[in-house]
């Protein structure tokens, strides 16, 4: 009759168990659509992303500049750090795939209840000859412990695999502040360079605005002017004396912007304004969008920690199955420390095997895997978007390179005519040919077109460089 309720109780207990391994299903994943094959129907095989950075900018000004950034930013300093800290977790889960063995000692003081299967034997047992085990019991020992948790289902294994995936990902990570820190200092040096311009074109147009105001005085007195038109040219004088002073401003404060990112405190520096009008590179080349893929850093931290998620939704699935650990003693043990040497008496050990497994209340194990599965899922479309996002980005500057050029093309011929125009209206007016608005508004026309002019060249500029690291240079 016993039989029955012995083998009900294996039957019920492996049955438990297998409950208990019942892993959730992995949910499907949409399918993504590939990348095109081109850039604007370009078939580019080369890629300016392989060039690195000191061979791309050529101006030294800019190059001192961004060495000093890469050496003392604070974001980049940063990542380094953060860097060195996913490479600690490498360690520390390499470190769980091995047994762990402690040494040193420890001693205590039992007292065992009488009425206890401890109690009443040691009641009346000698502990040495004649003399019976004390009820307040101590106990030494030096020796070695250890544990280890067998690695049966990869779950310390794959544990492992997202550390080093997120160690290569923080690797990739600082690499992405790399290439933004070089295009930042590239573009604030762009920004700096466009305004050391403007401020030269607003310094000829006041001298030029300086001479019309003497002309119109010398009319006034000879009656050829009144005093209105004294003071529009005094007006139209004052105007552009306060835009030189609002540059001057913007290229403190520019200026300030490049120290930030060099990690130091404002100082001079020292530039040549005439390197806003030559060309970073004769041209860009960019690639396969494939190309994309390897040479963005963004891309590959998002590919790095995909495959950190993935070894994470595995090793919270292998918690749904049974864990296996050994623990285990081995040293010198007695109630008395002159009885440690005497071996081997005084030695002791042990060796525990423990399998254990959920059967009730999964809740908990269920509710990680399920979060582990969405976060995959999460840096799934994460991936996908920084491609995206990527491809666009370059789409976009190569558009906005193709159409400045025009721009520039066209504005250019318009301050050229512009700036004739002031010299005609000038010998108009003297020959009472044309009124002193008609000046005015040559000499107006004629610094907006200019300025306008400057700042297309600093935006064909800054998206060479934006198109650079768009492609995914500027690291290496």
């Amino acid at each position: 009759m016993d039989i029955i309720p012995r083998n009900l109780l294996v039957i019920l207990l492996l049955g438990g168990v297998m409950a208990g391994c019942k892993v959730p299903p992995i949910a499907t994943q949409r399918e993504f659509e590939p990348l095109p094959a081109t850039f604007e129907s370009r078939t580019d095989t080369a890629n300016s992303a392989q060039i690195q950075w000191r061979d791309y900018f050529q101006d030294s000004t800019l190059t001192a500049l961004i060495e000093t950034a890469l050496v003392n930013n604070f974001d980049a300093l940063t990542a380094i750090q953060r860097i060195e800290m996913a490479r600690s977790n490498v360690r520390a889960t390499e470190g769980l795939l091995k047994p762990t063995v402690w040494g040193g000692g420890s001693t205590a003081l039992r007292r065992f209840g009488l009425y206890t299967m401890d109690g009443a034997g040691n009641a009346t047992t000698d502990i040495v000859e004649g003399k019976v085990v004390p009820t307040h019991l101590p106990d030494f020992f030096v020796g070695l412990t250890a544990s280890w948790e067998v690695d049966i289902w990869k779950k310390l294994r794959t544990q492992r695999e997202a550390a080093l995936a997120r160690y290569l990902a923080s690797v990739e990570a600082k690499n992405w502040i790399t290439t933004n820190l070089v295009a930042g200092v590239a573009n604030a040096y762009y920004d700096l360079l466009a305004l050391d311009n403007e401020r030269e074109i607003v310094r000829q147009t006041i001298g030029l605005q300086k001479e019309a105001l003497k002309i119109v005085k010398v009319q006034k007195q000879a009656g050829a002017a009144n005093e209105l038109a004294v003071e529009q040219f005094e007006a139209q004088l004052l105007n552009s004396q306060h835009t030189e002073v609002a540059i001057v401003q913007a290229i403190t404060e520019t200026e300030n912007a490049i120290h930030g990112l060099l990690g130091r405190f404002p100082q001079p520096i020292v530039r040549d304004k005439n390197q806003l009008s030559r060309a970073i590179a004769a041209q860009i080349q960019t690639g396969m969008p494939s190309d994309l893929l390897k040479n963005r850093p963004d891309i590959r931290a998002a590919e790095l920690e995909l495959i950190a998620t993935k070894a994470d939704l595995v090793a919270a699935r292998s918690a749904f199955f049974p864990s296996f650990s050994l623990t285990g003693m081995v040293g010198l043990q007695a109630f008395n420390p002159k009885f440690l040497v005497s071996t081997p008496q005084s030695l002791a050990y042990s060796v525990v095997g423990n399998l254990a497994g959920p059967i009730i209340n999964r809740s908990a194990i269920v509710a990680q895997f399920n979060g582990a599965q969405a976060v995959q899922i999460e840096a799934l479309y994460n991936y996908q978007k920084t491609i995206l996002d990527g491809y666009i980005e370059v789409n976009n500057q190569l558009a906005n390179l193709r159409n400045l050029a025009q721009m520039f093309d066209l504005k250019n011929r318009e301050a050229m005519l512009l700036t004739r125009s002031i010299e005609t209206s000038n010998k108009l007016y003297r020959t009472g040919r044309a009124s002193y608005l008609e000046v005015l508004f040559a000499q107006q026309n004629a610094l907006q077109a200019k300025l306008v002019l400057i700042n297309t060249q600093k935006q064909q500029q800054q998206t060479t460089v934006n198109l650079y690291r768009a492609l995914g240079g500027g690291w290496k």
